[in-house]
């Protein structure tokens, strides 16, 4: 995941610079010599092995180091220097085992402070994710924290970790609880960090979070990219019904501004006028023109034809408007009720679709009950009723797409 690639770029980025250099060659050795003697056989190999950590040659200077450990006994002082040089040799070389190894001994001389272990610890974590190992990284994060490190940056190098280590419930939850934080203090949350919950929400299955990472996302940061974003996300969900979805998630397109072809508005036209929409498909081929999108080069004339369509095919539903109400009215189920409602709503007569649907759903028997309720909120919103849109639209249930559609369709409507 992109987004998630560059929390791990932030963090190991972060990390390599929030050391400045604390545990190297004169962290270890020349503070060590300024309060402790170190012999001459000790000093000269660690001297040694400090120019070629100078010039970047971090493995040669661990090998070097081991000349200075060699020394026989060894006073405290002796191996802190050795030690505080080996961490960071390690740490240039990317070696997080032998930082960590490096770690247990320097703070058990003591010769570490607590703000000294955290910034070790963060380097170690750091390193760790930078070469992959997930499992370590987050083992060394959860320490950090666990002996009271507060480093955002280490949050982050936690966070990626759980993450790429496939502890998603772990992930999902911390930054979850972020997102909460930020609104508390009354910031608005990270893009990155909703859009990294929404990722984790729906690599979980957990419809809950992931209806509130869309709706955050959408609320603090709208635009048609965005949107564009999110209703691409929808078919690849594999509960998604995107072939009986396809015209509202046209709908949808629409009403965020992410209609970009002449091919866009001509099928979502099309499909309108088969499922029985025509009114709505003359809507959507007029916007098209008043776009500049539809009846320019050599097409325009196609779509001229296509409007003529469309006005033909609102005559024929007009014509049979009364044989149609009289079907649904005898019809043993409540389908054709929902349909023709929706229809009357698109057609301008919205108060009266409202009337038809809820009859339909009245009627039951619905072969689809979540879609029609979905549709019942098209219509009221259609009748300049927005409250009640969206309490039909907070209704939807079930994972099949109607309700995801219909958290949208809320979310869309309040930006009118």
């Amino acid at each position: 995941m992109k987004t998630l690639k560059t929390v791990v770029a932030v963090a190991v980025g972060a990390l390599a610079l929030t050391l400045n250099g604390a545990p190297g060659a004169e962290f270890g050795f020349s503070r060590a010599s300024a309060q402790e003697s170190v012999r001459k056989e000790v000093g000269a190999p660690l001297t040694e092995a400090s120019k070629l950590y100078k010039a970047g040659k971090f493995k040669d200077a661990l090998a070097k180091l081991r000349d200075a450990e060699a020394v026989g006994g060894r006073t405290p002082a002796e191996n802190n220097a050795i030690e505080g040089l080996r961490f960071s040799a390690a740490m240039g070389a990317g070696d997080a085992d032998v930082m960590s190894r490096s770690f247990d001994v320097l703070k058990g001389l003591g010769r570490l402070s607590q703000a000294q272990q955290f910034q070790y610890m963060e380097a170690i974590a750091g390193t760790y994710l930078r070469a992959n190992n997930a499992a370590k990284a987050l083992e060394w994060a959860n320490k950090y924290f666990a002996a009271g490190g507060t480093s955002a940056t280490v949050k982050q190098v936690q966070q990626t970790a759980q993450f790429k280590s496939g502890d998603v419930t772990a992930f999902l939850k911390d930054t979850l609880a972020e997102v909460q934080a930020d609104e508390k203090a009354g910031r608005a949350p990270a893009k990155e960090k909703l859009t990294n919950l929404l990722w984790a929400a729906q690599k979980k299955g957990d419809p809950n979070a992931e209806a509130l990472a869309t709706e955050k996302l959408l609320n603090y940061y709208p635009d048609p990219k965005l949107w564009a974003q999110i209703l691409g996300g929808l078919p690849e969900k594999k509960s998604f019904d995107n072939n009986r979805f396809q015209l509202d998630l046209y709908r949808l397109r629409l009403a965020t501004g992410n209609m970009r072809e002449a091919n866009d508005y001509m099928e979502m036209a099309q499909l309108a006028a088969q499922a029985g929409y025509p009114a709505e498909g003359k809507q959507v081929v007029e916007k098209g023109f008043a776009a500049n999108v539809l009846g320019q080069g050599a097409e325009g004339a196609r779509h001229k034809r296509l409007a003529d369509l469309m006005v033909k095919k609102i005559g024929e539903a007009k014509a049979n408007a009364a044989a149609a109400e009289k079907a649904a009215d005898e019809a043993k189920d409540g389908n054709e009720f929902v349909k023709l409602g929706l229809a009357n709503a698109f057609s301008g007569e919205a108060k009266k679709g409202v009337g038809q649907i809820e009859q339909g759903i009245a009627k039951g028997n619905l072969k689809r009950p979540e879609d029609a309720k979905l549709y019942l909120g098209m219509a009221y919103q259609l009748a300049g009723d927005h409250a009640k849109a969206t309490a039909a639209w907070r209704s939807v249930k079930g994972t099949d797409g109607a309700a995801d559609l219909a958290r949208l369709w809320i979310i869309q409507s309040r930006k009118r």
